[in-house]
């Protein structure tokens, strides 16, 4: 397991190194972060929970990191981050099962053109 702690600070000071090589990008990135966290219809704790589904699903520690600190910060309990998980684990089988499909397609059309 991950010292969280430890691995928010890497991520940060990482970050600031990016921010002096490219401010631009960052710039635009925090422009597209703060867009998306100012919602009007849903709640922060919502959207902490969509936002550690997405960061399952993607396999993105730093955002399993941010937003796993956001949501509890927002009053999420460990039981509603548990069901917001079991929703994104279901996606990913989902994804896998249908792209399974596709493999049943290409094996059937495989070798069949000219």
């Amino acid at each position: 397991m991950h010292d969280w702690d430890g691995y928010n600070a890497g991520l940060r000071d990482r970050g600031r190194e990016l921010t002096a090589l490219h401010p631009e990008f960052m710039k635009g990135f925090g422009a597209l972060n703060r867009g998306a966290a100012t919602t009007r219809h849903l709640d922060a704790k919502t959207r902490e929970m969509i936002a550690l589904a997405v960061a399952v699903t993607t396999r993105c520690e730093g955002c399993i990191d941010a937003h796993a600190r956001k949501a509890k910060a927002a009053g999420a309990t460990k039981e509603e981050i548990a069901e917001a998980l079991g929703v994104a684990i279901a996606l990913n089988a989902g994804a896998a099962l249908t792209y399974s499909l596709h493999v049943l397609d290409a094996v059937d059309g495989a070798g069949q053109s000219g």
